[in-house]
């Protein structure tokens, strides 16, 4: 049977974590809503995922979590790993970083990924 991990992104201002075996909150790292120019953009916006990802400790925040991920796996093939990835509005970070974690899956586990918070509205802070 193949590993099955179920990754979700979503913002902390919208609504609770989902429920989850990990998570991951990216409050403590740059926020892209505070630069105007990415404000109303989202992870699906090149400009968007080069900031996230050169945020500093970005990329080994996602190896480390990968290698967790694949440690976790291995005990639990039954059912899926559910893992949450956080941030403040959901649209930049969190998808950016559970995208990146996914493609470093993919080898590993059937992953899906679902963006709960991507599409809605920019939090006006």
């Amino acid at each position: 049977m193949p590993r099955k991990i179920r990754i979700t992104s979503f913002g902390y201002l919208h609504n609770t974590a989902p429920p989850a075996d990990v998570v991951v909150d990216l409050r403590p790292y740059r926020d892209p809503h505070i630069s105007p120019e990415l404000r109303d953009l989202t992870a699906r916006d090149p400009q968007v995922r080069q900031a996230v990802m050169s945020t500093p400790g970005i990329r080994e925040l996602v190896d480390a979590t990968v290698a967790d991920l694949r440690t976790r796996a291995r005990r639990r093939q039954s059912e899926p790993l559910r893992v949450a990835i956080g941030c403040a509005g959901g649209r930049h970070r969190a998808p950016t970083v559970a995208d990146a974690i996914a493609d470093g899956l993919h080898t590993f586990a059937k992953v899906r990924v679902t963006h709960r918070d991507l599409r809605k509205p920019v939090v006006r802070r």
